[in-house]
């Protein structure tokens, strides 16, 4: 490339700042979940169970806005280190629905304040409107975007 056709402008795009950023929190909330022995992923399937109520590994995978293979591979793991129950469904004995164990309500519990304090981080760096409409924004970038 001779270096004379249209630049891209990296730090121009909006999937730059997004990814990025993204990788920030991450990067933050990760390290105190792992202190507790939880991955982002991990966290995010209790938290479905525990505040959702979501009981089906669909709609699991669907919340948190991962496939149906990590979800799998979430609650497989999930359910190794004795934080999740898996069983047949009661209505449908072809589903499957998941249940938090003791533990793993212990292990929320007990991550909950650092996750909490984390985001605030981040949230006291914008005003309530900034933050609104900062989701209200990446809301409509992802319209659509899920199938």
């Amino acid at each position: 490339m001779d270096g004379t056709g249209p630049k891209f402008g990296l730090h121009n795009s909006i999937g730059h700042h997004i990814t990025r950023t993204a990788r920030l929190v991450e990067r933050r909330v990760e390290g105190s979940l792992r202190d507790h022995g939880l991955t982002r992923v991990g966290w995010c399937v209790l938290l479905a169970v525990h505040e959702e109520g979501l009981k089906n590994p669909s709609e699991i995978a669907h919340f948190i806005g991962i496939d149906r293979t990590a979800t799998s591979r979430a609650l497989r793991q999930l359910e190794t280190e004795g934080l999740i129950g898996r069983e047949m469904g009661r209505q449908d004995r072809r589903t499957t629905e998941v249940t938090l164990t003791e533990e793993g309500v212990t292990r929320l519990n007990a991550v909950m304040p650092r996750c909490v304090e984390n985001i605030a981080h981040f949230n006291e760096k914008l005003t309530d409107q900034e933050a609104l409409e900062l989701r209200r924004l990446l809301t409509l970038l992802a319209e659509g975007e899920d199938d």
